[in-house]
Formats: structure tokens, sequence, C-alpha cells
């Protein structure tokens, strides 16, 4: 491609004039061929190269650091886990790259939308929070905080941690607080909420015992996204709220009294008018109560927050609780395992993990189909087929019913 010939060309036919000059004597000046100026004179135009796209020592990472990036990785320890897979280019190569999507993901709009009454509230915690006595003690505590989205009524608790145990009795109490429950409820990812080991990017996985208590309670568990923090903006601005906090320093003597502190306050920030709203929270929550769904019974809400005792699994694989055995799969015979119950169910629980349900009956001998099954295969009928096993399985639960 001569660009040369073309732009000299265009200079002198430039405003349609007819130059007189033999082809000849153009390529001699333009030291070319005749034939390449009689082609451009005709018209002829160029085409581009296109630019060859050359792959990028990332670009089998890419999915794995976006993953690693969703689930709050630092560039660092992503370059340093990616060496171990074959990774032989810079780290501000991959640095830049995780900046770059960083900043793409963050300006992906998020609607700002005003919730109904009663869908929806936010949880978060203010961590790490540092008081000091009247006597200069450092007293280092957590606020847990949900706020329901259409009143803006706020609930807040004091706390020393911030386990599971602990998450589920704030719930509780401000449940009790707003006289009612939120269909969802959206949260950061808090280990204490999600499966964090078995979450990848795209699909976040709840704990399986948070899980069943949404399910006993009545409410949708929602995730706020990675970079998006806007979508938990409510709970976020009551964060730094939380703030003001800070004057009673030097104010208070008992962790008791700090929590009188902090109820009292919560008392007047539902009192104070809302910037979004321009009402108060007391007064649009007699609106939005009306729409929360009914408040669970309290042996539901007990189950979570009691310490539960545990188990010893047989080696029939069964549980014996309150005079009644339960089955469980063979994996747990000798283990330790933890029961808690609501109105129809118990809930069996192995560490955290929730292992299974038996609706409550007045039989003796409690089996799940699947968990007989387990044990015929484990033991005396462990050559038999699969499809004798069923059939064992159901002609003994039906002499069993029958008995």
């Amino acid at each position: 491609m001569r660009l040369d010939v073309l732009n000299e060309i265009n200079l002198i036919t430039r405003g349609g004039e007819c130059v007189v000059m033999c082809k000849s004597k153009m390529a001699e000046i333009m030291n070319c061929d005749p034939r390449t100026v009689k082609k451009y004179l005709e018209g002829y135009v160029p085409k581009r190269r296109k630019s060859i796209k050359r792959a990028s020592k990332l670009d089998e990472f890419k999915e794995t650091i976006k993953e690693k990036l969703e689930l709050g990785c630092s560039a660092m320890s992503i370059f340093k886990f990616i060496q171990k897979d074959g990774y032989n280019g810079s780290y501000s190569l991959l640095a830049d790259y995780a900046n770059k999507h960083k900043r793409e993901e963050v300006k992906k709009a998020t609607l700002r939308y005003e919730t109904s009454p009663g869908l929806q509230a936010q949880v978060d915690w203010k961590e790490s929070l540092k008081m000091v006595s009247k006597s200069g003690e450092i007293f280092e505590v957590n606020i847990f905080l949900m706020i329901l989205g259409y009143s803006r009524m706020k609930f807040l608790k004091l706390t020393s941690d911030r386990t599971q145990k602990t998450l589920f009795e704030c719930m509780n109490e401000a449940f009790k607080y707003f006289e009612g429950v939120p269909k969802e409820i959206l949260f950061d990812n808090m280990p204490t909420v999600v499966d964090r080991a078995n979450s990848r990017i795209g699909h976040v996985k709840i704990n399986s015992k948070f899980a069943q208590y949404a399910k006993d309670i009545g409410f949708n568990v929602i995730t706020c996204k990675a970079y998006r923090p806007q979508t938990k903006g409510k709970v976020e601005a009551l964060a730094k709220l939380v703030d003001r906090l800070k004057i009673y320093n030097n104010e208070f003597e008992t962790y008791d009294e700090l929590q009188k502190i902090v109820n009292d306050f919560m008392k007047d920030i539902n009192s104070e008018v809302s910037q979004a709203t321009n009402q108060k929270p007391m007064d649009r929550i007699k609106k939005e109560t009306k729409h929360l769904l009914p408040l669970p019974s309290q042996d539901i809400l007990k189950t979570y927050i009691s310490s539960p005792k545990e188990y010893k699994v047989s080696k029939e694989s069964m549980v014996m609780y309150k005079g009644q055995k339960y089955s469980v799969p063979t994996y747990l015979i000798g283990e330790s395992v933890s029961v808690t119950e609501t109105d129809e169910y118990i809930h069996i629980y192995y560490t955290t993990n929730f292992i299974t349900s038996h609706k409550k009956s007045n039989k003796f001998l409690n089996y799940k189909k699947e968990h007989i099954e387990d044990i015929a295969k484990s033991d005396a009928f462990k050559h038999k087929t699969n499809d004798e096993i069923a059939e064992f399985v159901e002609s003994y639960l039906s002499d069993y019913d029958e008995l």
C-alpha cells in the first residue's frame, strides 16, 4: 500500500482542477511504477490491514481471576494462586487487568428504587468499634444493623462477637421490634450467611443452617453483588450514622451502660426526619407493619439461639431424641450431631451443616427411605442390586407401618 502516492495525487488534483502531467512524469516524481499512478488516479482505495489481536498470557486464567475477584481476593493472592497453575506473566499485567475489571463492574448501572412496604430489609455489622469508658478502658464492640427499606425503621444491637448464633439472636430481636418479618433480606457475603468455599462467580451458595433459618422464618435471602455497594446503600448509610456514637466516649462505665446508649441512640434516629423520605421512620413504620409477614412461633425463634444438645449416632445409624429414634446417613455412625425442633419437624445438624429433617410422629422408629437403602448397602445387602435393595426397603417400610 503506497499511501505517499495516494496523498501526492490528492494534492495534485485538489479542488477538482485538471493537472496536465503524464503518468510517467508523475511516477518519476513519486518514485513508483506508472501503473501504480494509473491505479490511484482511477480511484483505487487501499484496504486497511486488520489489526492482529495478540494472545495474552492472562487469557486462559481470566475466568479464574474474575471468580477470585468476585470472592474478594487481592490481586497479589490471585497472582500467587495462578502461578501454581502455570501462569508465567508479570504481576503488573494481572494487577492492571484486575483494576480494569473492578472499574467496569463499578460503572455498571445499579438502579436505585424505593421498595414497597414490607418487601425488603438490609443487614450489616458495624465491626470492631472502639469505645472508651470513663476509666479509660477500651471496649471493642460490634453493632448489628437492620433497616427496613420502605419506612427506614432501624434496629441496632450491641454485641461482643459476630457468630452465627449472635446473628440469629439479633435478627430475632429485630423481627420482634418491627412486629413482623420482611419478605426478603439483603446481606453482603458475610461467612455466617454465605458458604464461601462452595460459592462461585455468579452463583452464591447460602450456608445450609442459615438457609434453613430463613425457610423456617419465612424470608428470602438476597446477597449483594461484589463491587456494588449501592445495592445495600440504606444500611451502609446507617453504618456511617453510627459514628455519632463516638461522642459518648468517656461517658459510660460498663457494657450494660453502653448498650443503653445504643438503645437510646436507636430511638433518636428513628424519631428523626429521614432525608430520603422526608418523614420520620417511626411514622412510616405504621404503614409498613401491616405488610410485614407475621412473626413465627417463639419455639422456632428459640431453636436457633439455644445451644443444642449433642447426640451420638448409633451403629444402626439412628439418633435417640426424646424417646424416639430418627435415621441419618451411615457416614455419621459414631459421630455426634445436634438436634433442633420446630412445631412440626426436628432438624439434625453435623457441626454447622444441615443433614436432614424428620416430621414429628408418635412412632418409636423414624426412618427415611434413602437412609434405609444406605444402611442396607453397607451391611447385609451389599451384594444385592439397587433394584433388589429398593424392593426390600419398600417391603420393610410397608410392614413397619402396619406394625
